[in-house]
């Protein structure tokens, strides 16, 4: 996850691709952390700044402090999910997983 926003990106990623518009359930982005963090109080779903998606093999994925979130095109979840993205965390995995984590490409309002 990058501290960019879309028009703040001048040019393609050598490595990979920008994406912008993914939304959080279950957790918030702490922005000058750059890490997950408990949600607010009320506060369903939070908005992720761009993210540098890389393709990489299993073996050679950061997994290190990382909670492996999974990302859905919209909110039913049901045989939706896209791809796993490694979100930094200061906390275990298994708090991620009891709290619902994950992420969608398209939130319905």
């Amino acid at each position: 996850v990058t501290k960019k926003q879309p028009d703040q990106i001048e040019q393609p990623s050598r490595d990979g691709a920008y994406i912008h518009g993914l939304t959080l359930e279950g957790c918030r982005w702490d922005e000058k952390a750059g890490v997950l963090e408990d949600s607010k109080p009320k506060e369903l779903f939070g908005q992720l700044p761009c993210i540098l998606i890389r393709a990489v093999t299993a073996d050679k994925a950061e997994l290190k402090d990382a909670y492996r979130t999974p990302v859905y095109k919209t909110e039913r979840r049901f045989r939706e999910e896209v791809f796993t993205a490694q979100l930094k965390s200061k906390h275990g995995e298994i708090k991620w997983i009891l709290a619902g984590v994950c992420m969608f490409l398209d939130v319905v309002n």
